[in-house]
């Protein structure tokens, strides 16, 4: 026995209570968990890995990693250039061209975005659904770059799949009912800066914004409908999305 406030308690019946308590979960239906933001500190990690591993290669530096002497390096392997897509068939480029990174400051300047709004996306969202916005944004970029960009050029970079995580906020904050001046603000800033910069893969980041949105939607459902979208009317949702990504895909091969 247990002594309580009142009487006692036996251990066994403080035990069956225990376990039919059902846990908090977020509007999406993800567990509430005060935990670390795991999925975040693995994305940074794999990045920062990348560009170490990019930048220590013969002929490349940590400050230009991209000009390893030879061909077959990993950045000349992972980047996204959609002719040596469709040539080669490195469909795999339109997601690890995400993990790659053209200097310190633009790895830098990715990552702390990602420190800045991955957490409490990560926190609302639960560990797989998170991954997939994030992963689903980056080939969302990569989808618009191959589709509609330039051929023979080149792009990598997170940037894509952190505006679909912008774009997915802002999709989520409005279900919320939450102030979205901040945010707003944010975006708004980075579109601007997209273009003006002409360095900035603008197909890219508005492709994962797009994206990003889209699986918001999937996850959330539309910002006026309450009702929580069932585990199983997500994962479809996920799934037409990523089947959107793929036909848009499939048909720039076949237009080539």
């Amino acid at each position: 026995m247990r002594p309580a406030s009142v009487g006692f308690h036996c251990p066994d019946d403080v035990s069956d209570a225990r376990q039919t308590v059902r846990a908090k979960r977020t509007t999406v239906g993800a567990l509430l968990l005060d935990s670390p933001p795991y999925v975040t500190i693995t994305i940074i990690v794999l990045n920062v890995a990348a560009y170490l591993f990019t930048g220590t290669q013969s002929g490349a530096s940590l400050r230009d990693p991209t000009t390893p002497s030879s061909p077959h390096a990993l950045f000349y392997k992972w980047q996204l250039q959609p002719i040596a897509v469709y040539t080669y068939d490195r469909y795999y480029d339109l997601i690890t061209s995400a993990f790659l990174h053209v200097n310190l400051l633009h790895i830098a300047s990715n990552m702390l975005t990602l420190l800045f709004i991955g957490p409490v996306l990560e926190r609302l969202l639960g560990p797989w659904r998170f991954t997939a916005v994030y992963l689903l944004s980056a080939l969302g970029g990569s989808a618009a770059i191959y589709a509609f960009g330039d051929q023979i050029g080149t792009t990598v970079g997170a940037s894509g799949a952190i505006y679909g995580l912008l774009g997915a906020c802002l999709v989520l904050a409005r279900k919320l009912g939450l102030d979205m001046q901040w945010l707003i603000g944010i975006i708004a800033i980075n579109f601007v800066l997209t273009f003006s910069i002409s360095s900035i893969s603008k197909l890219g980041h508005i492709g994962g914004f797009v994206t990003g949105i889209l699986a918001g939607l999937a996850i959330g459902g539309l910002p006026n409908v309450r009702a929580r979208l069932s585990f199983r009317t997500q994962l479809s949702g996920l799934g037409g999305l990523l089947a959107l990504v793929a036909i848009v895909v499939a048909l720039r091969t076949a237009t080539y």
